[in-house]
């Protein structure tokens, strides 16, 4: 079946979806360790999050990037992901979509949520022809993510590089056995048209 130009893919359950996000030791690893960010993660500032596995190893270089050195995976409650993007406005004026230049900007400013598309990335890291979901979260999206949706926290760089070994050796296959199992997320038809323009 071919994917949708965009759509969400993700690891999730009745409940809950994964989302990645790399740090440097100091925050990863008590943030893992504990199962919430610690107090050195600032909330004051805009924090994106990806439901693609082989995005956030494109965007950490497999957690090897000076500073996103601890890949966590962070299961977060659907009903607080589904607010996130029912909140959201694009990161980039889309014609057509937005009335005209200054009403999205304006929109922008407001929304504690933000959804750009990039890319998705195969085992290699090459792009793909439709692309991944990125969800970047300010003010009260991301109170409500450190304090409400967090469900866990785990650190992910072993497998991270883990399968870039894999992947390093010319094993793909067992590297892919690894991965996630993302599959397509149902947001359902009006929130993704206003979303994947």
């Amino acid at each position: 079946m071919e994917e949708p130009q965009r759509g969400i893919r993700a690891a999730y359950s009745d409940s809950t979806i994964t989302v990645y996000q790399a740090y440097r030791p100091e925050i990863g690893q008590p943030a893992a360790r504990e199962g919430r960010f610690p107090a050195a993660w600032k909330r004051d500032r805009m924090t994106w999050i990806k439901p693609s596995f082989l995005w956030m190893m494109y965007r950490s270089g497999w957690g090897k990037k000076p500073g996103q050195e601890t890949v966590l995976a962070v299961e977060i409650t659907r009903e607080g992901f589904e607010w996130a993007l029912r909140n959201a406005c694009l990161s980039s004026y889309v014609h057509g979509l937005h009335s005209d230049r200054s009403t999205w900007k304006r929109q922008l400013k407001r929304a504690p949520t933000r959804v750009q598309w990039d890319p998705e990335r195969d085992l290699r890291l090459q792009p793909l022809p439709y692309r991944a979901l990125q969800l970047g979260l300010s003010g009260e999206a991301v109170r409500r993510y450190a304090d409400e949706w967090t469900v866990s926290i785990n650190d992910v760089t072993p497998l991270a590089r883990k399968v870039h070994e894999l992947v390093g050796s010319g094993d793909l296959d067992s590297a892919s056995s690894l991965l996630p199992h993302e599959r397509p997320y149902p947001a359902g038809d009006e929130l993704m048209a206003r979303l994947s323009s």
